[in-house]
């Protein structure tokens, strides 16, 4: 009986663990490629293969030919975005981003640490069929 308290105790304790994350969050933003959006080509790059717990700069550069609204829904739930920098702005999102939004040409980096392993696709919803789609592996 004793045995079955103290593992009932134990996996409740567990249970309310709080996460955590590997690496060293104080260290630089380790730089992905760029993503390029390009009305001809579409995204420049289909599938970034990234780690739990690694802080990361998200640069996505517009060739401002069409209007983008990127959407990485999953991917931005289960995330931390630290700042979003447009022009030389930052932006402190507290709660969440829903898109980015492209009406001309320009850049946007995306400053995040993934919280949650799996595979979260990042896309424009009105092009996906034209080469507007991709997928965040994240171990």
């Amino acid at each position: 009986m004793l045995r079955i308290l103290a593992l009932s105790a134990a996996l409740l304790f567990s249970a309310f663990a709080p996460a955590r994350a590997e690496g060293n969050l104080a260290v630089r933003a380790e730089r992905l490629p760029p993503l390029m959006l390009d009305a001809a080509d579409g995204f420049s790059v289909k599938t970034y293969e990234i780690e739990t717990g690694q802080f990361y700069r998200w640069r996505i550069v517009s060739d401002g030919r069409e209007e983008y609204k990127l959407q990485a829904p999953e991917l931005f739930r289960n995330a931390w975005i630290d700042q979003i920098v447009i022009e030389d702005k930052e932006v402190k999102p507290f709660g969440g981003v829903y898109a980015l939004e492209f009406d001309d040409a320009g850049e946007i980096d995306v400053f995040f640490l993934v919280i949650r392993p799996g595979r979260y696709s990042f896309y424009i919803e009105s092009l996906r069929t034209q080469g507007f789609e991709g997928v965040f592996d994240v171990k």
